[in-house]
């Protein structure tokens, strides 16, 4: 059996992270979104897949190449311009026959995976506590009667969860399926058709993290870091502390006064320290250096980035080759220790955290004594001056002074 993961979406609720990659590529656990699932489909006896591709489509194309690296073959098909899921699936009729979906940019397990690859025409549910976000499923007798978009006052917390059994039936009800008032062709809408004549089974998965918008990302970091193993392939000099289960790369060197709380996993060729602490829950990419007095609690660090110098970065999500000028802070909870609301793409969202610090993008560079509000989006090449106060939503390419 193939499996076929959607990939070509570039993710505009994930910005600012997302104007430089496609959203399956961010980062958890120092993995792509996608490489997880990859990696459960393979514990789960798949060995063939198709990444369906478009947005910064390179990216994915550089990273996993011919899937040799993880024992697997992957083949691209490049939808071209996002036309929605009824479309991108719909593209590969002539390289399957029975197959798994994957949306790539939901983590699932291992045994749901397995699970669904033994039931034929299946689709994947799952209890949520907030069903009006997402598709609702109506089932009966564990068929799959309807699916519904988003309701004001959902009749079921079962959802949607993005994951499908098909065989080559469903290309003949995408062909059918016209626009959605989105104007895309939604797989969905092909499954709703598909259901008045043929029986789709329900089966409710166990595992499932979805990530819509940015801190979704500490949740699901949080989540797999909680499973994380100790392990050791860099250099940790004399008077460290290093507390719990803490991934150290390789070629990457620990020195002396650093103080390390795990869960936390430091990627390869970093320097850490001297003299610096690093808090729970945090993911530090390749390359990445986090120096004299600074601390870092609860936070995604990209690849080539660095808080070299008395940084306080905290509930935050740094971009990759960002450098954080001397004495930059991060602001990460209210005064009034209330929920923080942020603005994304212009509109006011409620985040439902108590704590969050900066969502920067790639290429950002403060200088000394820099001061982040709470919430604060950051686009990326953005400058930011030194003494300078950021809050709200910058755009790419701001200079602020």
């Amino acid at each position: 059996m193939k499996c076929v993961i959607l990939a070509a979406g570039e993710g505009k609720r994930m910005h600012p992270l997302t104007y430089t990659r496609p959203k399956v590529m961010l980062p958890i656990a120092n993995r792509p979104i996608i490489e997880w699932n990859l990696i459960n489909a393979i514990k789960a006896g798949i060995t063939e897949f198709i990444f369906i591709v478009s947005y910064k489509s390179e990216m994915v194309r550089n990273y996993f190449k011919d899937g040799s690296k993880w024992k697997v073959n992957i083949e691209y098909v490049n939808q071209g311009k996002p036309q929605g899921t009824g479309h991108a699936i719909g593209i590969v009729e002539s390289f399957v026959d029975d197959f798994l979906v994957l949306c790539g940019d939901t983590i699932f397990g291992e045994n749901d995976i397995k699970k669904m690859m033994q039931t034929p025409n299946s689709m994947g549910l799952y209890q949520v506590d907030k069903p009006e976000e997402y598709g609702i499923v109506d089932t009966e007798k564990g068929r799959v009667i309807k699916i519904y978009e988003k309701m004001e006052k959902p009749f079921t917390n079962l959802i949607n969860a993005g994951i499908y059994n098909f065989d080559k039936s469903i290309f003949k009800y995408i062909k059918n399926t016209k626009k959605s008032q989105r104007g895309e062709y939604e797989i969905t809408d092909s499954i709703n058709m598909m259901a008045k004549q043929k029986e789709i089974i329900s089966i409710k998965i166990q595992k499932w993290r979805d990530v819509v918008y940015p801190w979704h990302l500490l949740d699901a970091n949080k989540e797999i870091l909680n499973k994380l193993n100790k392990k050791t392939e860099g250099v940790i000099e004399k008077n460290t502390t290093i507390k719990g289960p803490v991934f150290v790369g390789k070629d990457t060197q620990i020195m002396s006064g650093t103080y390390i709380e795990g869960p936390v996993y430091i990627g390869e060729n970093c320097k850490i320290g001297p003299n610096c602490y690093i808090r729970p829950f945090t993911s530090i990419g390749n390359n990445c250096h986090v120096g004299n007095a600074s601390e870092i609690k609860n936070s995604i660090i990209m690849n080539n980035s660095n808080a070299p110098h008395q940084n306080y970065v905290g509930d935050s999500i740094i971009g990759e080759n960002c450098n954080l000028g001397s004495g930059t802070k991060v602001a990460n909870l209210k005064l009034n220790k209330t929920n923080i609301q942020v603005t994304l793409n212009g509109k006011k969202i409620q985040t439902g955290r108590r704590k969050i610090g900066v969502i920067m993008g790639d290429n950002v560079q403060t200088g000394i004594n820099s001061m982040m509000n709470v919430g604060t989006m950051i686009g990326n090449d953005v400058a930011v001056g030194p003494g300078a106060f950021t809050s709200g939503e910058i755009k790419p390419k701001s200079k602020i002074i």
